[in-house]
Order: structure tokens, then sequence, then C-alpha cells
């Protein structure tokens, strides 16, 4: 059979339907027609409307997961904020106390100095913060642990203060961590003034009583002290700055068979509850030092001798 002859159109089983350039060109002018009279009419908004609010509730449950994610990172970063937020607020006010609890001794210091008309320099005093880690493990002592040791440059007999007052000394050293014998520790003393009178007594710490408290001893059983008195440091010991507030007198026995009386006091420091703290230099090495001695004379010759 000639080529010529061969019929090149398809079978009647594939002819379904127009063409697909007619199905191309319909559908093109079908989609700019609603497009202009979307534009125009706004005939889809309604569409898109039934559409949204159907689609809502599984746009929602697969949006959980994302927003799960998004709110566990933002609550983690806005704990830590708010912890370093607080901690550098709780400095602050350590600070800002340490320079705000010298002034009843100021106050008394000026007083004196007006009448003996001569002034003296306050000794200005270097302070760094830290945090209490934990508490000794001697249960018959009074004594907690710091974060600071050699290595931030704490020195052993450096005080040690909180928002309120003396909280206690170091007694110990170490590279990284410091050991602090509180107020109340047995073997703690403090120099101490009293705010109303300006007599200078030695508060001793007291673990034992009411959990944990100091004692004025050796104080005459008709000494001017009452129940109330505000206790501060008074610097003669060359450790602890003057004017910082120690103890409050609690309780005052004066008793017959007694020359003493029996004086009780309580930390105005967080003895047992302290967590930020300041630790300050020791005094020791800003007191002057004391003048030289004079060099003796020669002895004179003795009369009658060469």
């Amino acid at each position: 059979m000639p080529l010529g002859t061969l019929d090149r159109t398809p079978p009647p089983f594939f002819k379904q339907g127009p063409s697909a350039f007619s199905k191309l060109v319909f559908f093109s002018a079908l989609a700019l027609f609603l497009m202009v009279a979307d534009t125009r009419l706004k005939i889809s908004q309604p569409l898109r409307t039934t559409a949204a609010t159907i689609l809502y509730p599984a746009q929602w449950l697969l949006m959980q997961p994302v927003y799960f994610g998004q709110n566990a990172g933002a609550y983690v970063s806005t704990v830590k904020s708010a912890r370093q937020t607080e901690d550098e607020a709780r400095q602050k006010l350590a600070l800002q106390a340490l320079r705000s609890n010298q002034v009843e001794h100021l106050t008394l210091e000026n007083t004196r100095l007006r009448k003996l008309l001569a002034l003296r320099e306050q000794l200005s005093v270097s302070a760094q913060p830290a945090e209490v880690l934990y508490d000794a493990a001697d249960p018959y002592t009074r004594k907690i642990i710091i974060d600071r040791g050699l290595a931030q440059g704490i020195e052993a007999g450096s005080p040690v203060v909180d928002e309120s007052g003396v909280l206690g000394q170091v007694t110990r050293v170490y590279p990284l961590v410091s050991e602090v014998s509180l107020v109340i520790d047995r073997d703690q003393a403090i120099p101490v003034l009293n705010t109303r009178t300006g007599a200078r007594s030695v508060a001793y710490g007291d673990p034992v009583t009411q959990g944990g408290s100091l004692e004025l001893r050796f104080m005459a059983a008709n000494a001017d002290v009452l129940a109330g008195d505000v206790l501060t440091t008074s610097g003669v010991d060359g450790v602890y700055p003057p004017g910082m507030p120690v103890c409050r007198v609690a309780k005052v026995e004066r008793r017959a068979d007694s020359a003493f009386a029996r004086i009780q006091c309580n930390p105005v420091a967080q003895a047992l509850g302290a967590r930020h703290v300041m630790v300050l230099k020791p005094m020791a090495g800003a007191i002057p030092a004391p003048p030289p001695e004079e060099v003796a004379s020669p002895t004179t010759k003795r009369k009658g001798r060469p």
C-alpha cells in the first residue's frame, strides 16, 4: 500500500472533546474573566471567607508545635533575663545599703569632731559582691561558703556584710571559694559602739540561744544599756569599717548576785538566710602606720668619771 494513501488522523476512540489548544484558550479567557470580575464585583470574597473558616481548625492544629517551640524559647530567655536582673538589683541594693548604714555613726562622729574642732578623713572601703553557696558541714559552728576566693582577690579576715548589716568575717580562703564565720559563731568577737550612748564594748557570738544571737560580756550591772539600742562597729579592731550595724539589744538582765549584766542581742543581718553579700577589704591596710619610736638618747656620763 502506498504511503500517501494512509490516513494519519487518530481513530475515533481517541477523539474525545475539543483539542488541547481550544481548552487553553477557553480556560485562559475564563481565568481572565474571573480576575476582572473579582476585582470589580468581589464575587470570590464569600468563597474565601468560607474556605478560611473551614480550614482554620486544621491550620490552628498544625501551628501548635511551632507556637509551643517559640513560647518555650521565649520562656527560657525570659527566666534567664529575670534572674540576671534580680542578681544585679540585689548587688546594687547591698552596695547602697552599705553606704547608707554608716549614717548613724557619721552623725555621732561629726558631733564629737565639731566639739574638738578637728577633722579626720574617712577611710575608703572597696567591696565586691558574692553569693552564698551553702552552709558549712560542721554542725557546731555557724559558717557559710561563698563563691569568691583567691582568684578574685579575697583575703582572710575580710568583713562580709549584707543589705542589713555585718554578717561575718572571712576565716579561710580557697582558690575559688571562701569560708565565712558568721557573727553568731562562738569564736567570733566584734568591737561595737552603742549609737545612743557612745559606749564601746565587745559582742561575742552565741549560737545556742534562740538559734543564734550575740552577747555583750563583762558589762557592769549598772551600765547604760537598754533594750532596743543599736550597736554598730566601732572600727578600733582594724577589721570592720566603723558605723556598720551589727546587732540590736534584745534583753538586759541585771542580777543582784552578779557584778555583770547579761545582755543578749539579735543580729541585724540575715545570719541564717543570706544569699547575696558584699566582701569588704580589711581596714588594717587602710589604717596609717604608727609613728616611729623616738631614738633613745645616749646615757649621760656619770659625774666624777671621764
